[in-house]
């Protein structure tokens, strides 16, 4: 792994761009017999700077991200951030999947950060690279130490996940919505099992998702949903978004804002593998769709973007607007590699 890559990115002013890491003879290895993160290894990493800032060509409305984590269990094949991964000399296919890197010291190292006198308290998007609520998670309880740090200098934030574990922190975001603006999104592109099976592995299934947003809504948390992705000639049809929009109405979301598949490099090689097994009578349609770039055609995305408003409409709701939930879009590129030290790494055979 080029551990020794992992320099903090120069946009950030906030640490040093030049730092030396650790050599590969930091690197140390431990083996646990753990069923349920059978073949995944955890890379312990303990970063110099938690805070990333979005390069300013960027079309995302936010300036500044905090990702805990690096790969996702989730194994979504479209996954974005899947590039990522390539920048640690790591496969960005099963590897992606399976090695998890973990930023131990993140709840402690934000509230540092935070505290700066040159922190001027701008709004943070958490998770916009890779989930912040895999299953990881569960194991590492990152997200209570970073919502505190965030609820404790009532800096705005928002979230977006697929993961259900984020119900675990609801007193903490509820605390938070009482200082601060909040926004949470939660990430349902569709709601057919067959396709949520095959291309999203390791997600919670959308219903369970639906779920989420509507305990969230419950508790008093407004919770807005990223129709992501609409996955073209599988999840496109009128009747098929009518459907994810209807059940996305019946969750109590806030609003719902479509987004079409887009296949970045890292991702577009495993899509296509994926593509070829599943559905092999789509090869050809995607190489024309996707021909030009990462992005299908302008006038497709314009037609799924005003069905699913039109059916927002139909149902009572609308896309998300100006507030926290719009805030919470994928960045345009993924995260460069930020400074860590002392990695530890724990595989689980």
């Amino acid at each position: 792994m080029r551990w020794d890559n992992l320099g903090e990115n120069p946009a950030n002013p906030s640490t040093p761009a030049d730092l030396s890491l650790f050599g590969a003879d930091a690197v140390a290895t431990r083996s646990f017999d753990a069923p349920e993160f059978r073949g995944v290894t955890f890379h312990e990493v303990r970063a110099r700077s938690i805070l990333n800032r979005v390069p300013g060509a960027s079309r995302m409305p936010f300036e500044w991200t905090v990702n805990p984590y690096r790969g996702c269990t989730h194994a979504c094949v479209y996954c974005f951030a899947r590039k990522s991964h390539a920048y640690l000399d790591l496969d960005t296919g099963l590897g992606f999947d399976s090695q998890i890197v973990v930023k131990v010291n993140a709840p402690e190292l934000l509230a540092r950060q935070l505290a700066s006198a040159r922190w001027q308290g701008a709004h943070i998007a958490v998770g916009t690279n890779v989930d912040c609520y895999q299953r990881a998670e569960g194991r590492y309880g990152l997200m209570p130490g970073i919502l505190t740090a965030l609820r404790d200098r009532a800096n705005p934030f928002s979230i977006l996940t697929k993961g259900t574990l984020i119900l675990r922190d609801l007193e903490l975001l509820t605390q938070a919505a009482r200082v601060t603006e909040v926004g949470v999104s939660v990430s349902v592109g569709f709601t057919d099992r067959e396709l949520w099976r095959t291309v999203e592995p390791g997600a919670p299934s959308p219903q369970s998702r639906l779920d989420t947003v509507r305990a969230l809504v419950r508790n008093g948390i407004e919770c807005g949903v990223l129709m992501a992705p609409v996955v073209p000639f599988l999840s496109d049809r009128p009747e098929q978004l009518r459907a994810t929009v209807r059940a996305v109405a019946e969750a109590g979301a806030s609003s719902v804002t479509p987004l079409v598949l887009h296949l970045r490099p890292g991702a577009r090689e495993w899509f296509a593998e994926w593509l070829g097994r599943h559905h092999p009578g789509l090869v050809r349609r995607y190489e024309r769709m996707y021909a030009d770039g990462a992005y299908a055609p302008t006038w497709y995305q314009r037609r799924i973007t005003r069905q699913v408003h039109d059916f927002a409409a139909e149902f009572g709701i609308g896309p998300a607007g100006r507030g926290g939930t719009r805030r919470t879009a994928a960045p345009e590129e993924p995260e460069e590699p930020d400074a860590a030290a002392a990695p530890e790494q724990l595989t689980f055979l």
